[in-house]
């Protein structure tokens, strides 16, 4: 199983590997959501919805339900 977006805990880092392209909106692809490029999950809202994330130094909200689609690779 491939981990996402969503299974990122508090602080840590990965790059994404591959995205759903139409699972996920293309605002998101727009603001540098896209394979290769840094994500780091700075902080999870009540009930851990919605995420807020930090890709190449945009800072965005997504819901869980998305980040499910963002599939991610830790450094090792």
């Amino acid at each position: 199983m491939d981990r996402t977006v969503a299974h990122l805990l508090r602080g840590e880092k990965a790059v994404i590997k591959d995205i759903a392209i139409d699972k996920v909106p293309l605002k998101l692809l727009e603001m540098g959501c896209l394979p290769g490029n840094e994500v780091e999950l700075l902080q999870l809202a009540p009930f851990s919805d919605p995420m807020y994330i930090n890709v190449n130094g945009s800072h965005l909200a997504i819901r869980k339900e998305t980040a499910l689609h963002i599939i991610i690779e830790t450094p090792s």
